[in-house]
């Protein structure tokens, strides 16, 4: 397999259909190795339009919806980013180059260990995994929150935990009808919702099943 030319078919065929026009995420798609974070026993699948299996029934995201996910957060470098969900450690790879630093969570021991060595391997110094359960939220305040994982509704943690002018990235849902919401703090008792796209995605482990809102 040529992979440059696979990368660049991917990229053409599938990313940038998908509403991914910004060019510096077109770029990091070239410098974060994509092939790097993916099980060597998959590595074949790693620029096909789909989900990759990972250790403990986990996956990775389609590459299009990585890419879709990375180009709404709009990192800043000077931004502190929360992922909850770390997987393969790819996606925080991804938001480490674009962010100041990034903690992600994860609550699989196998899959923190792979994610280090993943990103260690990658030369990615700016990440600090944690071992835990992020589905309620994590420790701090953080500009931009990603989701790597479906929620059947977003805990109020993770609003209280997003500054001001900072996003929260998640997907919200239970299948077959889930989206992508990128929720922005405008102040602090108020908040801007946009439902992105659709997709379906593996819920994030340990994930509440119901709200404790009453509305």
């Amino acid at each position: 397999m040529n992979i440059e030319q696979a990368r660049f078919n991917m990229i053409e065929q599938q990313i940038r259909p998908w509403n991914v026009l910004a060019q510096d995420v077109l770029d990091l798609l070239t410098v974060v190795k994509r092939e790097e974070f993916v099980p060597a026993a998959y590595r074949s699948l790693a620029f096909f339009d789909t989900e990759i299996p990972l250790p403990g029934g986990e996956s990775m995201l389609a590459p299009k919806v990585e890419a879709r996910i990375l180009q709404e957060a709009n990192v800043k470098k000077h931004e502190q980013v929360l992922e909850i969900g770390a997987g393969s450690g790819y996606m925080a790879a991804l938001l480490a180059y674009k962010a100041r630093h990034v903690t992600t969570v994860e609550i699989d021991p196998d899959l923190k260990a792979l994610a280090e060595k993943n990103l260690s391997a990658n030369g990615v110094v700016n990440v600090s995994v944690e071992l835990g359960n992020g589905a309620q939220g994590w420790q701090g305040e953080y500009d931009v929150i990603v989701v790597s994982g479906a929620l059947p509704f977003l805990p109020d943690a993770f609003l209280k935990q997003v500054k001001v002018g900072g996003r929260v990235l998640a997907i919200v849902g239970e299948a077959p009808v889930m989206s992508l919401q990128v929720i922005t703090r405008t102040s602090d008792q108020v908040y801007d919702t946009v439902d992105v796209f659709e997709l379906l995605a593996k819920p994030l482990h340990a994930a509440s099943t119901h709200s404790h809102f009453t509305f």
